[in-house]
């Protein structure tokens, strides 16, 4: 599945001029490491659906490419800043700038990228695409915190694992897409829906995360990773749910005690498989994408739409 791209092929252009311009510093250190960040950027999935956002609901505006920056901004940040909690030497195959710049200048360095990110709204008068993102950062930090909580139990009921997932990861998205809207449309009601449509594209995309774990093909992280990081995922939750009490000490026990060991996380991935977690979580996914293309559907037919449903398709059957 191909990155629904041709669209907006010279907006992402202008945008990669906009991100530059607004990553950009006077300090020679700082410039030097922008380079490094800007060079590594990964698929760029939240620009283009602020971007195609922007375009479902009118003509594309300075307003929409200072939002699919700030979006990026942001992002970066969060991704800087969990190098630093999760200890991580690698990001996308590179170095993470932790491993290049140690912890003290990391910390700086995204709190650094989430004050461009507010500049270049409050420099432009952009207050309501701030508040939309601010709030999406608000809610990423309590995800977090809530994961972190909920991990020392390991006992997380299935709607406590939907509210982390979509604080910590579908808020981005709806915001990436509400400040999308709000951009070219200046309309609450339709900055709703297509924020709606972006929270359940997130959580379909979060699950479809999870289920990496459980995959045998090469997905550019190890196998049994959120194992080994004590993070309860769906595929597990529902394993540990619907099994027998034997089963479920012993999952618990070793995902507390012997998540390093690659023999006992196989034993638990294939426990999980038997139980029917990755079938169970594989519908949730899709339902999930059902209902983001639902809301969508609620436009009118047109490219733009078309794009964002082929996105959301390439969000659920990615490879990697």
């Amino acid at each position: 599945m191909q990155l629904p791209t041709d669209l907006i092929r010279t907006e992402l252009a202008s945008f990669e001029t906009h991100f530059k311009k607004a990553v950009s510093s006077q300090s020679p250190m700082l410039e030097r490491i922008m380079r490094y960040v800007v060079k590594r950027k990964g698929k760029q999935l939240r620009p283009m659906f602020v971007l195609l956002a922007a375009k479902l609901c009118g003509p594309i505006n300075d307003s929409s490419y200072r939002a699919a920056s700030l979006v990026e901004l942001l992002h970066t940040a969060t991704l800087v800043h969990d190098d630093v909690v999760d200890d991580s030497m690698e990001r996308r195959g590179f170095f993470s700038v932790y491993a290049l710049w140690k912890a003290k200048a990391t910390v700086l360095i995204g709190d650094y990228l989430l004050a461009k990110g507010l500049l270049v709204s409050l420099e432009n008068n952009d207050y309501r695409i701030l508040h939309i993102l601010s709030d999406a950062v608000r809610k990423m930090s309590e995800g977090e915190l809530l994961q972190i909580q909920k991990a020392r139990s390991l006992n997380i009921r299935e709607e406590i694992y939907y509210e982390i997932i979509r604080n910590k990861t579908a808020s981005l998205l709806a915001s990436a897409c509400a400040a999308g809207a709000w951009s070219t449309s200046r309309d609450e009601a339709t900055t709703e829906k297509v924020r709606s449509f972006g929270e359940k594209t997130g959580m379909a995309f979060q699950i479809k995360d999870d289920l990496f774990d459980y995959a045998s093909e090469k997905i550019g992280k190890p196998t049994g990773n959120d194992i080994k990081e004590k993070k309860l995922t769906l595929p597990l939750i529902y394993t540990l749910n619907n099994t027998d009490r034997e089963t479920r000490r012993k999952i618990i026990y070793i995902v507390k005690n012997n998540n390093r060991n690659r023999e006992k996380v196989n034993w638990v991935i294939s426990k999980v498989e038997e139980t029917g977690g990755i079938h169970y979580a594989r519908e949730k996914m899709n339902a999930y994408k059902q209902e983001a293309l639902a809301i969508l559907h609620q436009f009118p037919e047109s490219p733009e739409r078309q794009a964002l449903e082929d996105l959301v398709s390439f969000v659920t059957d990615r490879k990697y």
